[in-house]
């Protein structure tokens, strides 16, 4: 967990920020910086394997402190990339670690303002950061980060932005709180918001599609009709660029349900439907009006 400037927007989070200062033995009074506490070893191997770090991906950590994950993630799984850290005295601990580690050459720390720092590059994101700064960091993720960017989190979460994976790592001389420490996992979403307009084809057959999509950061609702089937979006959802969701109708006085997938690429989306008792189909559809993800709801919206 870094430290970094209080003044950039970061706040303390009561009684958690109270125990990690605690910890690290850091007097509370008129202390402007969150404190800096190392990442269990395997806690730090847990967030790169659930991120399915390899040698093709940057890794960029927020808040890198001794560098460790970004030094982990280059000599043990091959990856690039850089960590951010406003303590000077952290940012060149990590370099000298960096060189000892022989991946001198794959990684960088940086001193800088994590607030500020472009994350663009990024196709796994770490942070150990207090829930306030995650959510004061969730605009800059989805304004920068490419859909299908791996983002994993130590302890703390995103609120109402719910893990696509989450798992609790055994940590028996943790500092701070219990025993152990939770690893969250999500995948930035493509944007399928708005209006679609297209059609299912099936042995030369046509049936019109169409359909206008709420989204709420990964989660899909809405309305769709597929011919004479018309009714409610369920179970939908993105995870990248990958889309599902399922429509329900009553065609006919019969219930079906047609299970869609596809890949959205900017304003196109194709893929498969699949059909109550019927065969698999090619679907494809442009968006004819976009919208925006909704990433600041309300609870009664998810």
């Amino acid at each position: 967990m870094s430290r970094f400037d209080a003044r950039a927007g970061a706040a303390r989070v009561g009684v958690v920020a109270a125990a990690l200062l605690t910890a690290a033995g850091v007097a509370t009074a008129n202390e402007p910086h969150v404190p800096y506490v190392p990442t269990a070893p395997n806690v730090v191997e847990a967030m790169l394997s659930i991120a399915n770090v390899g040698p093709q991906d940057y890794v960029i950590d927020l808040g890198s402190g001794d560098g460790r994950i970004v030094i982990a993630a280059a000599r043990q799984h091959g990856a690039r990339g850089f960590g951010v850290e406003l303590d000077e005295n952290l940012v060149e601990r990590a370099r000298e670690r960096a060189i000892e580690a022989g991946v001198g050459d794959r990684v960088e720390f940086r001193a800088d303002n994590l607030f500020i720092t472009d994350i663009s590059r990024a196709t796994v994101l770490t942070l150990y950061l207090f829930p306030s700064v995650n959510i004061q960091l969730r605009p800059k993720l989805f304004a920068e980060l490419k859909a299908g960017t791996r983002v994993v989190s130590h302890d703390f979460d995103m609120e109402l932005w719910q893990p696509d994976a989450q798992v609790t790592v055994p940590v028996p001389d943790k500092p701070y709180g219990a025993p152990e420490s939770q690893v969250y996992f999500w995948v930035i979403p493509a944007n399928a918001a708005g209006t679609w307009a297209g059609s299912v084809t099936s042995e030369g057959r046509i049936v019109e599609f169409r359909a206008t999509l709420s989204q709420t950061f990964q989660m899909l609702s809405g309305k769709a009709q597929l011919g004479a089937a018309a009714g409610e979006i369920r179970g939908g959802s993105l995870r990248g660029e990958s889309l599902r969701f399922a429509l329900e109708a009553v065609v006919a006085g019969r219930s079906v349900r047609h299970e869609f997938e596809g890949r959205v690429e900017g304003d196109v989306v194709a893929g498969k439907v699949t059909s109550s008792g019927g065969p698999t189909r090619g679907w494809r559809a442009r968006r004819v009006q976009r919208a925006a993800i909704n990433i600041t709801p309300r609870p009664a919206d998810l």
